[in-house]
């Protein structure tokens, strides 16, 4: 027992050293960074370090800077309101108008021999997308509903504006779809990604620089308690000296390599252009769609004036 006792003895004083002297390299490195700070340390007296780790600093900031500030904007691609109108408030039942359970109904009872398909008759989908799209094909539906629905029953007559309001409703649809799947695309193959190389390499790289910029102080630190050492102490100074030298250079050394791999890594390009072709695929498709609907509801304003003309005419 008594062995045992001298062994926890022993351990314990290790462990109240080891504390001790990390409580004075800490408390050491602080008065260092703030004289620094003060300007009470001459250039000479701070340790210069590689050009090398300097310029790769510099990279690794500019490619930190460059992921917060796309981070910054791309983000609202997580939020599916970032472009609903703010100013205005649909009621419930315009909320409740689905685009392409509207315009399928719309279509199959008034658009009978245009391009619109014409299935049965379908039950709304429960929840409603708040997105720009969405809102301007909710709001043409109803537009296109209450125009048509106007017209006396049995006139045999086709509303022009109903139907191009039908017709653009039809084009949003497709738009409003194309949106969920490209903020969907964008969030998993950019935003997540791009998100875990600032959280993950570049952030490992940053703390192995702060490990560089605390051994770098410790070592000027121990210079300076060399200046001032009694001559008994001497030699014990000088071997923290040489200790803080070496591990400055092993840190250093880590920093440097683990900078050099963020900035050789191919993701953060590979999630550039999985953003930029989820944005391609949204606009293409949003243009095919307009241009799908455009010639017909161009032909229903031609002939719209020329009925026009011909009535003034009489």
């Amino acid at each position: 027992m008594d062995g045992w006792n001298k062994i926890q003895a022993s351990f314990s004083g290790i462990n109240i050293s080891q504390s001790a002297n990390k409580f004075a390299k800490g408390f050491n490195s602080s008065v260092q960074a703030t004289r620094e700070r003060l300007g009470q340390v001459a250039p000479d007296e701070i340790t210069e370090l590689p050009q090398e780790y300097k310029d790769l600093e510099a990279r690794v900031d500019a490619l930190r800077n460059a992921h917060l500030s796309l981070l910054k904007i791309t983000k609202v691609y997580e939020s599916e309101t970032y472009d609903y109108p703010t100013q205005i408030q649909e009621s419930i039942s315009e909320l409740s108008t689905s685009i392409g359970y509207g315009i399928t109904n719309f279509a199959a009872a008034n658009l009978k021999g245009t391009n619109l398909p014409a299935p049965a008759p379908a039950a709304p989908p429960a929840h409603q997308h708040k997105t720009l799209p969405h809102a301007l094909g909710r709001a043409a539906t109803s537009a296109a509903q209450a125009v048509q629905s106007a017209v006396p029953a049995g006139a045999g007559t086709e509303d022009k504006l109903g139907s191009g309001l039908a017709l653009y409703a039809s084009g949003w649809d497709k738009i409003a779809s194309a949106r969920l799947h490209q903020d969907a695309s964008i969030q998993a193959n950019f935003l997540h990604p791009w998100q875990q190389t600032l959280n993950t390499s570049i952030s490992v790289a940053m703390k192995a620089r702060q490990a560089v910029k605390v051994s770098r102080l410790e070592l000027d630190a121990a210079k300076q308690s060399l200046k001032t050492a009694s001559p008994a102490r001497q030699e014990q100074a000088r071997l923290e000296v040489e200790n803080a030298e070496d591990d400055l250079v092993q840190k250093t050394e880590v920093a440097i390599t683990l900078m050099k791999t963020v900035l050789e890594n191919p993701e953060p390009l590979k999630n550039l252009n999985e953003l930029v072709k989820a944005q391609l695929m949204f606009f293409a498709t949003a243009a095919e769609a307009l241009q799908g609907v455009q010639g017909d509801i161009e032909d229903l304003s031609v002939a719209a004036e020329g009925e026009y003309r011909k009535s003034r005419d009489h």
